[in-house]
């Protein structure tokens, strides 16, 4: 589970938004890179901004990892739905990180297979 800090702006937080964040962004140590999971941490803000007619509830996320810094924002009426959203912006961003390493790693054992075959001649 990825070691998040919670914190809210303008924002009460209770008990039941912060399990509900740590359940959604919590768990997104599994679209992490292996190697990168141990040192991963992550920042959420949570903030109201009062408007004419309604209030927006704002979810700001940012997750530092070794070798990239991922962040996603999104602002609704309903502080759950942005969690919601923003789940779902990072899961994408970080599945697309963890596939261009993954093909790096790919990449590099290919070069490092060919100069050992290239050597054998």
């Amino acid at each position: 589970m990825v070691e998040l800090n919670i914190s809210g702006v303008h924002f009460e937080l209770d008990e039941g938004i912060k399990g509900y964040v740590e359940k959604k962004i919590g768990v997104m140590d599994k679209y992490v890179p292996r190697n990168e999971r141990g040192a991963s941490r992550g920042e959420v803000v949570l903030s109201e901004e009062e408007g004419k007619s309604k209030n927006r509830y704002t979810c700001d996320v940012t997750l530092y990892m070794p070798h990239e810094t991922i962040t996603a924002q999104e602002s609704t009426v309903s502080i759950y739905a942005a969690v919601d959203i923003v789940e779902e912006k990072l899961k994408t961003q970080l599945l697309k990180h963890k596939d261009k390493q993954q093909n790096d790693r790919q990449r590099r054992r290919s070069i490092r297979m060919l100069k050992q075959f290239r050597g054998r001649r």
